[in-house]
């Protein structure tokens, strides 16, 4: 960023103690905390989090029970920084479209219009991060736990963000594979082996992307029709989404119960609650499209139907429904 310097009238004094206090740094330096501020929000902390909600349960159903400390830290930094790899390419990649987008516009390869990381840093930093994950899920967990962290990374970068993001409205349904991965990598770790309950694992967090993301969309529709970006949203009305959210809804519902001969019937009673209770969340989403599509356009009906009500919902019933497999996974008993 760029700074300036505070104008000093002519002839006025200028003493060593009055010259530092009001100095800025030269043009073009910037200061190590935002630098580092700056690398840290392009890995986007936020959607990593939720990564890792996936991950940690997995393991413990891996293991039915506790796996060792050191290799869960080590699957959790690993996580973490393969993550952040894919993030913060994305971000080196669609910092054209992120400039033109409010919800984005903020973000550090773009703010201000030029941006607080420079195009060649965030590219370093990405592969960097890369790098680290390989190496250290690979000697410390196993190697293919690191291939599969090494395929999210590659499918989130060349099949979602260059193939897809642009091109199709099936972006998300296909591309949403890449976060899918960390419960892979999480079985991986504990079994060196990809067993069934992981590849279903894998189906549930497929079949609620879509849902989940199509939400956001909604809600930011404008956003990415400014980027030409053709989320689903933008490209089909209102109701077409609403009844496509249904249908995935149902089918990431059935896929958690898929689960319930491996977790046990405990898991099953908490997966059967949480999932009419996102059912009905997706069914009231899609009366009030319908409701606003039928009512006068200066009817209050007609406002926005309120899509980040199942957004926020969702990412809670992310996180209960694998905090059932965790707690399930520990308990001597409800297994068939």
């Amino acid at each position: 960023m760029t700074s300036s310097t505070a104008a000093v009238p002519a002839g006025a004094p200028v003493t060593l103690g009055s010259a530092q206090a009001g100095a800025t740094p030269p043009a073009g330096r910037r200061r190590a905390g935002v630098l580092v501020r700056g690398l840290v929000a392009l890995t986007k902390p936020r959607i990593i989090e939720l990564l890792l909600v996936t991950t940690v349960p997995t393991m413990l159903l891996a293991q039915r029970g506790l796996p060792s400390l050191r290799l869960v830290l080590v699957t959790l930094i690993g996580g973490t920084l393969a993550a952040g790899s894919a993030n913060t390419i994305n971000c080196y990649i669609d910092r054209d479209i992120d400039a033109l987008m409010k919800r984005t516009s903020r973000r550090p390869l773009v703010v201000n219009g030029h941006g607080t990381i420079k195009p060649w840093e965030a590219l370093a930093w990405g592969i960097l991060l890369g790098a680290g994950a390989t190496l250290l899920l690979g000697l410390m967990a196993n190697w293919l736990a690191a291939a599969l962290a090494d395929a999210a990374i590659l499918f989130y970068i060349f099949v979602y963000t260059l193939l897809l993001k642009r091109r199709s409205p099936s972006n998300i349904v296909i591309g949403g594979a890449a976060g899918c991965f960390p419960v892979l990598v999480g079985w991986a770790a504990v079994t060196d082996t990809v067993s069934l309950p992981a590849v279903v694992l894998f189906a549930v967090i497929f079949l609620w992307t879509p849902p989940h993301f199509w939400a956001l969309a909604m809600k930011f529709r404008k956003d990415y029709a400014a980027a030409n970006v053709p989320m689903l949203p933008v490209v089909a009305s209102a109701a077409a989404v609403a009844r496509k959210i249904l249908w995935y809804s149902y089918a990431m519902v059935a896929a958690t119960l898929v689960l319930i001969p491996y977790a046990g019937w405990i898991y099953g009673v908490f997966a059967a609650a949480l999932g009419v209770w996102f059912l009905a969340e997706a069914h009231r989403l899609d009366a009030r499209i319908a409701a606003a599509d039928s009512a006068p356009a200066d009817s209050p009906a007609a406002s926005s139907p309120a899509p980040m009500r199942l957004f926020h919902l969702s990412i809670a019933y992310l996180t209960l429904l694998f905090a059932a497999v965790a707690v399930t996974a520990l308990l001597p008993w409800g297994r068939w």
